[in-house]
């Protein structure tokens, strides 16, 4: 995960503050605290949080300046929440109105199709979707990943260029 590991107290209520260093430099936003295992709802901080990079929040910053609208990069697949075998799956059938590949997308683009199996990205295994999504999120619209990509019992790497979508 793309995140600032922090021993600062975050609970719910205080997150999206500023995590700065010992200069006073604002590092990060804290944006998530961890929860005991089996924990249940908000019980406050167990004296581990995640800050968002501040360079990453600050390109957002910066587009909804200038723009009004935040973007963020995607790779254009839907992942399938119920897999359970080794990295991620990308979705076998549509869901809604939402294809599993998008077309035209980064990732058809780079020969993914659904049911392919995406186990690492820049060189790290990936073994959650949110791991996946994280990471692709640390980056920017136009950058390019190596995502390691299995069909069927072969591997490959694929190189993706990130595209954009627009927060709601």
């Amino acid at each position: 995960m793309n995140a600032i590991q922090t021993d600062a107290a975050i609970n719910p209520g205080n997150s999206g503050g500023p995590l700065v260093n010992g200069a006073g430099q604002v590092v990060g936003i804290n944006s998530a605290i961890a929860q005991p295992p089996g924990g249940q709802g908000a019980s406050g901080s167990i004296g581990l949080g995640f800050a968002i990079p501040s360079n990453q929040a600050r390109r957002t910053a910066e587009e909804l300046i200038e723009s009004g609208v935040a973007t963020y990069p995607i790779i254009g697949v839907l992942l399938d929440q119920t897999y359970t075998g080794e990295g991620v799956q990308v979705a076998t059938q549509q869901q809604g109105d939402q294809a599993p590949v998008s077309e035209g997308g980064p990732a058809e683009l780079a020969g993914i199709r659904p049911g392919d199996v995406i186990v690492g990205i820049d060189g790290r295994p990936v073994t959650e979707p949110d791991e996946l999504i994280v990471s692709i999120r640390a980056r920017a619209p136009g950058d390019a990943v190596t995502l390691r990509v299995r069909t069927g019992s072969d591997e490959r790497d694929v190189r993706v260029v990130l595209d954009q979508a627009a927060s709601d």
